[in-house]
């Protein structure tokens, strides 16, 4: 594996953890990263979309500070000096959080939340806040308030959402690794059209403390890396509990980045290319074909692959549906503002107003229950393989409907029929770049998704994650923004 500065043509071209390693040998200091990522963030960030803000003063300030404790002689944290963008729906104290917002511009964050906490622990340093639509609630990130996010690979298309912005600061090689969050597939969404890793850990393993709570637990924070050991990396540096969580898990048996060193055992792998939550969404054959080169590929590594069933029927979806638009009621918009808000928004938040006591309680109900019916379905498999999207990248505005906000989010879920699936269950679930499509002349890429059907096993997913990336590596392959 390349990981020196001689190695690469340029700086940007380490990963995360290259990078780490590249500043403990002192090749590069992390004033001279700093610099890098801010000139790269002014020349690359407005052609994709990836920032409402940039920090290159507080990335510096940073830095200074990073080369004080490489001196020091002290125990270095594991990514000292690594660049790691915020997404703008999590506070960085004095950083403006918009949260996509017109509704919230201006407002400027007085604490740090938790997973900003623990990245400034492990020694990244903040360049900015990456662009995020409105509430998170979209999966394309076209907000009112900044540039639409675009993929790298084609700027005519979007770069998912809602961690859209981190994905494309990521993919255009801008950043090493960037913060996200999923609630319905915002992290995985994203890294399928950007070609990035992309993990929705499961619930509880990283806390939303010591601020925020985990409500219904369908939403975790994680990262998106260009390969399989940054994001385990990082997940070892996000899963810390804060006081009072509500969920949590065992920590691993070593750590997640060793997990990616152990072979997994031969596991039966179920293969599933029917939609889940939108009975007949089309799919692109260039979807199909991704999971059939991938099932083809476990085949090859030793692994048990057949056909796996639906775990449940479209009847269950409305649970979750019904949660969504509640939770959409517990951002806290300014009284007044109600009409700022984009109409995907005022239209989501309406629903939950028409969402009873009874019939939340109904509601979280369903979505246990539909566990227990994906846990019977699956109880045979170790890992599910799905496409992670049931087309190529939608193009910027291509699923947007103001006019109509209802077939808005009818058209989300039809191009996202899986990943909400394991937001539902709690379950860990990976989207892998390991299969490009010929469009029009353009190289995209097309995202597989490996979940695993049971709590807390992030060390199988990523073990398999790493013995494909092994297999069929994807890192050579640079999109056009670069």
């Amino acid at each position: 594996m390349r990981g020196s500065l001689q190695d690469v043509t340029e700086l940007h071209e380490l990963t995360a953890l290259e990078l780490a390693a590249a500043i403990r040998r002192r090749e590069v200091s992390p004033v001279e990263v700093a610099i890098h990522t801010a000139e790269r963030a002014d020349r690359r960030g407005p052609q994709v979309g990836a920032f409402v803000t940039v920090t290159p003063e507080l990335a510096l300030e940073q830095a200074r500070a990073a080369e004080a404790v490489l001196a020091s002689g002290e125990a270095l944290p594991p990514l000292l000096g690594v660049p790691c963008p915020i997404k703008d729906l999590t506070r960085v104290a004095g950083v403006p959080c918009s949260m996509g917002s017109a509704a919230f511009v201006g407002q400027v964050a007085d604490v740090d939340d938790g997973v900003v906490t623990l990245l400034r622990r492990a020694g990244t340093i903040m360049v900015g806040k990456t662009t995020t639509p409105e509430f998170g609630l979209p999966c394309y990130t076209e907000p009112e308030i900044a540039a639409p996010a675009r993929t790298p690979w084609d700027l005519s298309r979007s770069a998912g959402g809602s961690s859209g912005g981190s994905a494309a600061a990521v993919a255009a090689a801008i950043v090493p690794a960037a913060h996200g969050s999923d609630g319905g597939g915002s992290i995985r969404i994203p890294a399928s059209a950007c070609g990035l890793v992309g993990l929705k850990p499961s619930r509880g393993r990283i806390s939303p403390g010591p601020y925020a709570v985990n409500g219904p637990g369908v939403g975790s924070h994680g990262v998106l890396t260009r390969d399989v050991r940054d994001t385990a990396g990082l997940l070892d540096v996000l899963s810390a509990s804060w006081p009072g969580d509500a969920f949590g898990l065992p920590p691993p048996n070593t750590s997640f980045l060793a997990a990616c060193d152990a072979k997994p055992p031969t596991l039966r792998i179920g293969v599933l290319t029917t939609p889940v939550i939108v009975d007949g969404a089309p799919v692109d054959q260039a979807c199909l074909d991704a999971v059939a080169a991938t099932a083809t590929l476990l085949d090859r590594l030793g692994h048990q692959v057949e056909p796996a069933p639906v775990p449940f029927t479209s009847d269950w979806w409305p649970s979750f549906e019904a949660i969504w638009a509640v939770l959409t009621l517990l951002n806290p918009v300014p009284e007044g503002s109600e009409g700022a808000l984009v109409p995907l928004t005022r239209w989501l938040r309406e629903k939950g107003r028409t969402v009873s006591g009874l019939d939340y309680a109904r509601a979280v109900a369903g979505t246990q229950e539909a566990t227990r019916l994906a846990a019977r379905a699956w109880e045979r498999f170790d890992v599910i393989v799905s496409p992670t999207l049931a087309r190529l990248p939608a193009r910027v505005g291509e699923l947007r409907n103001d006019d109509d906000p209802a077939e808005d989010f009818l058209a989300q879920c039809e191009y996202t029929p899986w990943t909400s699936v394991w937001n539902l269950t709690g379950w860990p679930a990976i989207s892998l770049p390991l299969h490009r499509a010929d469009e029009a002349g353009n190289s995209l890429p097309v995202g597989v998704m490996l979940g695993v059907p049971t709590l807390g096993a992030e060390e199988t997913l990523l073990a398999l994650a790493a013995q494909l990336e092994t297999a069929q590596p994807w890192r050579g392959a640079h999109p056009p923004v670069w």
